[in-house]
């Protein structure tokens, strides 16, 4: 499987692609397009209407974050943590487990932020540039003998 480590940083560009674009298209109409009528969602299922303004903030620049590999592991632990409470909260994951059809997007996102959280931004990101990230984790370590 060496040879699939050589496609380690093409999957975490895309990963980090695909859901920084899903991410901006969620967070913009929060924002730009629609904010009175997110806000009154928001307040629909059970939080404050500002709440709307604040996920739209993270979604969009957490996206945008993800699209440059730029402090993606922030970005990625603060969108997993959003959908972790959109899942208990909205998705009703808690009350009916079974029922995945009513959480799988948002649970599909959350593992994949959490995954980029984990295993960072990768070799083709601004991360990588100005802070050296995964540089000292793609050399083998030398054991003593």
């Amino acid at each position: 499987m060496w040879s699939l480590e050589k496609l380690k940083p093409l999957a975490l560009l895309l990963l980090r692609l695909a859901m920084g674009i899903i991410f901006i298209h969620y967070g913009y109409p929060k924002l730009f397009v629609h904010p009175r009528s997110s806000a009154a969602w928001f307040a629909q299922h059970g939080f404050p209407g500002y709440f709307a303004y604040l996920s739209g903030v993270l979604e969009l620049f957490g996206g945008l974050m993800l699209v440059a590999g730029l402090f993606a592991r922030i970005a990625g632990l603060l969108l997993a943590i959003e959908m972790a409470v959109a899942l208990w909260r909205v998705h009703g994951l808690l009350a009916d487990p079974l029922a995945v059809q009513n959480y799988q997007f948002p649970l599909m996102m959350g593992v994949a932020a959490l995954a980029v959280a984990a295993a960072g931004a990768g070799a083709l990101s601004f991360d990588r540039v100005l802070f050296r990230e995964s540089r000292a984790s793609a050399k083998p370590s030398k054991v003593a003998r």
